[in-house]
């Protein structure tokens, strides 16, 4: 399934940056309003939350920046993202463990989950990016 995901970037990398971007909105949403609203079931502090929303707002407006874009470095603008999903990822499970005499199992299993789906899109633009040499193929 991977595979056919990296295919399906490959055809049309721009993709990437609009699936990226859209999970990026959901996230902070799901971080900035839904986990805030419940954040004695999850038990991640509020701050944290905010913090933690607002990085994927960012993540975002680089998503649409770049799903914009006729031409230019592709494999170097999808690498940027990718790596920006890495440290996101690092971040937050960094902030779980700071806070983990408060957090609980449903905040550890969001935690974990968002991990994996960040995780998985980073693997598949590091991988459609390697297809992309920056001075061999633009965007059409």
């Amino acid at each position: 399934m991977i595979d056919q995901l990296i295919n399906w970037g490959n055809a049309d990398p721009r993709k990437l940056f609009l699936l990226d971007g859209l999970g990026a909105i959901l996230s902070a949403f799901l971080l900035g309003v839904v986990l805030v609203e419940f954040e004695e079931y999850f038990g991640i502090p509020r701050p944290t939350l905010y913090i933690l929303a607002l990085l994927p707002c960012l993540f975002a407006g680089y998503d649409f920046f770049c799903y914009q874009k006729k031409s230019g470095n592709i494999g170097s603008l999808l690498k940027g993202i990718a790596f920006l999903n890495v440290g996101y990822c690092l971040l937050s499970i960094g902030l779980a463990i700071y806070h983990y005499e408060k957090v609980t199992y449903l905040g550890w299993g969001y935690v974990l989950i968002e991990i994996l789906i960040v995780m998985t899109i980073a693997r598949i633009e590091l991988k459609a990016a390697d297809s992309y040499p920056d001075n061999k193929k633009r965007v059409p």
